[in-house]
């Protein structure tokens, strides 16, 4: 399975934004039909404003439905904390280093949060940085089809967030993924265990998905959907399916504009493997850090850059699987 495949797959297993040791926590995800992205690749378009987030949300300061230890309503820890976060870092653009991201931030905060808010939001906005950047040292599983791996690193992942965030913090933050992270886990190891019988595993899966809500369901079909299309898209991979035909049957299967997304994440990956490659090649052939270092700017991103560890380890796994 090729590598956007393999990043699409993780996304989807994984729910929203898991996929950050490639992609960035809750930066623009890698998608499937509904809004493909390429691996690799952090558009700043793809961040949420903070003024109209995703399913009615609006940003810190202007509802109040989180709750402090006091019982009074936090209006900086409630729903939309996390894509008002994302919205203030895509303002602030393509930066070489986090410190210097950091100090971008104290200029933007005021335009993202209420005036009470800002100091509290930029500290927590700093670390988010911070918090990011150490994700994204974070190794991938060495197979991203083993639920034992997937959830090694989704624990990996959650007591990294709690090194950085306190309780309630993590909990505004991160708690609306996780119910789906662990539901969509838990359906992978029954699916994976021997030991049940085709009927058991249908009771179990059912047990799994009742206890979802309704909108995780809903979120945890997109999510199978989106495994589909990666699948889909591995299988062209391995049989050199040429782009005339993709379009074909994916817009028979998907839809048209589905369609022209994936084909543009086609040309995206291949991009990006590109820019791999040369790199990779520079650093067989050369010692020299300085001039690594170079081709790494005029190469990749700041965003970028911060993935090419994981990328190029990734690349690895199937020489150590066939040992």
């Amino acid at each position: 399975m090729r590598k956007g495949a393999l990043a699409l797959v993780a996304c989807a297993l994984l729910g929203a934004g898991a996929w950050w040791w490639m992609q960035g926590d809750a930066a623009p995800q890698a998608q499937g039909a509904s809004g493909a992205r390429a691996p690799g690749r952090v558009p700043a378009s793809g961040a949420p404003s903070a003024a109209a987030l995703p399913g009615g949300a609006t940003a810190p300061g202007h509802t109040a439905s989180g709750r402090g230890l006091d019982g009074m309503a936090d209006p900086l820890l409630q729903p939309g904390l996390r894509d008002a976060l994302e919205a203030l870092l895509h303002a602030a653009g393509d930066v070489p280093d986090p410190q210097a991201l950091k100090q971008r931030l104290e200029g933007l905060v005021d335009q993202h949060f209420a005036p009470e808010l800002a100091t509290r939001a930029l500290a927590l906005a700093q670390r988010y940085v911070d918090y990011r950047v150490a994700l994204g040292q974070l190794r991938a599983p060495a197979d991203l089809r083993d639920p034992r791996a997937l959830r090694e690193t989704l624990e990996a992942r959650q007591k990294l967030r709690r090194q950085y965030f306190e309780a309630d913090e993590f909990d505004a933050l991160f708690a609306p993924e996780m119910a789906l992270d662990q539901a969509t886990l838990a359906r992978l190891e029954i699916e994976h265990n021997s030991a049940l019988s085709p009927e058991q595993k249908r009771s179990a899966l059912q047990e799994a998905e009742a206890v979802l809500p309704a909108e995780q369901r809903a979120l945890r079909a997109e999510a199978v959907a989106h495994v589909g299309v990666a699948q889909q898209t591995a299988a062209f991979h391995a049989q050199g399916v040429d782009d005339t035909t993709r379009h074909a049957l994916r817009s028979a299967q998907h839809g048209e504009e589905a369609a022209r997304r994936l084909a543009r994440l086609d040309l995206e990956e291949r991009d990006w493997n590109a820019r791999l490659d040369r790199y990779q090649q520079a650093q067989r052939s050369t010692p020299d850090a300085a001039r690594l270092q170079q081709l790494r700017t005029q190469l990749f991103s700041p965003e970028e850059q911060l993935r090419i560890k994981a990328a190029l380890a990734l690349r690895t796994q199937p020489a150590m699987a066939a040992r």
